[in-house]
């Protein structure tokens, strides 16, 4: 596994994840990029393609909680330059897929149905029941000559269905639609094996440390 992602590619990914989310493009910050989230729990992050001095400085001039530094590094390398006021959060995994998908010729079960929606240059994709419940729903948005797959999920009453599946399919056809194969997208340690199954080759580690606060709405 390479831990180092191409700078170009890391822009049009953080370009899509904001894009997805309706928040400011990022911006350029020395070797990386920084986006202005405004979450009461995620004030700002950065992005940076390689575990740098860039990175290592940056970590050592933070003291504001809710704000996330993300790197394409394996977690023991970014756990030896941090102190014990940070927390490394969750694993992630920044996926690549240049061919077609391995997607069998799959039908939705009869029990869902399809939503499309719209806005920016993101689609979004929601499997719904008959009863209007959200099984599973993923979202396209297209960066240039890149496919970012972002926020995928399904309900834990609907999987093992094959709806990731399908879902995955059919955002993909989005994207053939409009001549682009370059396909990407960061992972979850849960998700990676689904994404993994489809084709997709894992590109890098991607690594996230925060320094928590009060969680808002709780209680001090």
């Amino acid at each position: 596994m390479k831990n180092t992602v191409a700078k170009d590619t890391i822009e049009k990914w953080s370009k899509g994840w904001s894009l997805s989310r309706e928040l400011p493009m990022p911006i350029a910050y020395k070797s990386g990029f920084k986006v202005e989230v405004g979450y009461p729990n995620q004030k700002s992050r950065y992005v940076f393609p390689m575990l740098n001095d860039d990175f290592i400085e940056l970590i050592s001039s933070i003291t504001d909680p809710w704000v996330y530094l993300k790197v394409c590094a394996s977690p023991e390398e970014v756990k030896s330059q941090i102190s014990g006021k940070w927390e490394i959060q969750p694993q992630g995994y920044m996926m690549s897929c240049s061919h077609s998908m391995n997607i069998p010729d799959i039908s939705l079960h009869h029990d869902y149905q399809l939503e499309y929606e719209s806005y920016n240059s993101t689609c979004v994709i929601k499997i719904m029941t008959k009863e209007g419940e959200l099984a599973s729903t993923g979202r396209l948005v297209l960066v240039n000559d890149l496919a970012v797959y972002d926020r995928i999920y399904t309900d834990n009453k609907h999987q093992r269905k094959g709806l990731a599946t399908f879902l995955m399919k059919e955002l993909e056809k989005i994207a053939l639609s409009k001549g682009v194969v370059n396909n990407f997208l960061v992972a979850t340690e849960a998700g990676k094996p689904l994404y993994q199954s489809l084709g997709w080759k894992i590109e890098s580690w991607y690594t996230s440390i925060v320094i928590p606060g009060i969680k808002p709405g709780s209680k001090r």
